[in-house]
């Protein structure tokens, strides 16, 4: 059930679709939550998400930064990369004693698993423990890489991966309502050319068939973008 918040924000919400700045003031200026909400992005994809040369994905480094910074977990046997991953930010290292305590667990306390290819065939050993979660390193989504460290840093900077689910939506996080309005215009602008050019062969038409803007628990706002 909605707050009445939520539907007294609803009642002045634009009738038409608006550009990214007028969308991004307003939900500044009528964000109604007690805390830094997120600002969120939401694309509906004009693809059949059931054929497999219509699949949208990319990465994307949003200009602004992301407004939450991921737990990367770096899976590497080279002590010398271990460090450098760690000096770069990620959360956590190891090489086959971290392989080992997943199958244990049957989880891992991350966001983001990045490791190098001679430890993919370790690796498989726990692919169905990772594999559900969408932490499976894979090449398409950089998170299979020689130089682990350089993309922990790269996060760190704001690298974003994207990809549509299976009905066809993008749906990422761009910012907090508290930061400034070109930050977040830039962000936002960033992630859709991303998506844009990430459009797949196979695709007819105006690939984005809509885009909303909306803070964590606040009306959602077209986009004319």
């Amino acid at each position: 059930m909605r707050s009445r918040a939520y539907h007294s924000v609803k009642e002045h919400l634009p009738t038409e679709a608006v550009d990214i700045e007028t969308a991004v003031a307003f939900i500044k200026e009528h964000s109604k939550e007690k805390f830094d909400a997120t600002v969120e992005l939401h694309l509906h994809l004009s693809v059949s998400p059931d054929k497999s040369d219509q699949m949208v994905r990319g990465h994307v480094v949003l200009p602004a930064g992301a407004p939450k910074m991921k737990r990367v977990a770096v899976i590497t046997a080279d002590l010398d990369q271990q460090q450098a991953a760690t000096e770069a930010g990620a959360t956590i290292v190891g090489g086959e004693d971290l392989i080992k305590q997943i199958a244990e667990a049957k989880n891992i306390d991350a966001d983001i698993v990045i490791a190098t290819p001679d430890m993919m065939p370790k690796i498989a050993a726990v692919a169905k423990i990772l594999g559900p979660k969408g932490l499976m390193p894979n090449p398409k989504t950089d998170t299979v890489s020689a130089k682990p460290a350089e993309q922990v840093a790269q996060l760190s900077a704001g690298k974003l991966s994207f990809k549509m689910d299976q009905l066809g939506n993008i749906h990422e996080a761009v910012g907090k309502v508290s930061w400034e309005q070109a930050k977040l215009t830039e962000n936002i602008t960033a992630l859709i050319k991303a998506i844009r050019a990430a459009r797949p062969a196979a695709a007819r038409g105006e690939l984005l068939k809509s885009i909303t803007l909306k803070s964590t628990m606040g009306p959602a706002v077209k986009l004319s973008a």
